[in-house]
């Protein structure tokens, strides 16, 4: 069995339950976002993970609890200051504690990947990002095969 310690971090979604639902009010970050990739993603994160959060363009690194108080869009590529974005998640990286976990898997497209290990080089952590390459069809069905495996270790091959 492997003792690293793993967070994982998925990416919003544009599709949110405001969309089916608009007058929901406040709901948790990990209830807000609906697309089927997110929900294989939140699965993924909820069964090996240690811990895991969601990269949103608008709040930066949120815990699943994150409380949402209502519908936005906002994407990454109209972040004008990145700069100051990747500054503004290493900080809550740091303060999340982000430093004291191993490998980080990374379960996003390749701009939020490139955010991320921008914002998270510093720590000296394994970053990963397994999906790479994927279309986002062969990104659910390798998803779905590793949320329906019973083996609690079964984590994708990163080597």
């Amino acid at each position: 069995m492997n003792n690293e310690k793993v967070i994982t971090i998925i990416s919003c979604g544009k599709r949110k339950i405001w969309d089916k639902s608009p007058n929901i009010g406040q709901t948790l970050a990990k209830d807000a976002y609906i697309s089927n990739y997110f929900k294989l993603c939140k699965k993924y994160a909820e069964k090996f993970s240690d811990k895991w959060f969601i990269l949103s363009a608008k709040y930066g690194f949120i815990v699943p609890d994150f409380v949402i108080s209502s519908n936005y869009n906002v994407k990454l590529d109209e972040i004008k200051d990145r700069l100051s974005f990747i500054e503004k998640l290493k900080e809550q990286a740091e303060k999340f504690g982000l430093q004291n976990y191993d490998k980080v898997v990374v379960l996003t497209g390749k701009d939020y990947f490139n955010v991320i290990k921008r914002s998270l080089q510093s720590f000296g952590l394994e970053i990963c990002n397994p999906l790479e390459g994927l279309g986002i069809g062969d990104r659910q069905k390798l998803l779905k095969k590793f949320n329906n495996n019973e083996n609690k270790d079964y984590t994708f091959d990163t080597n």
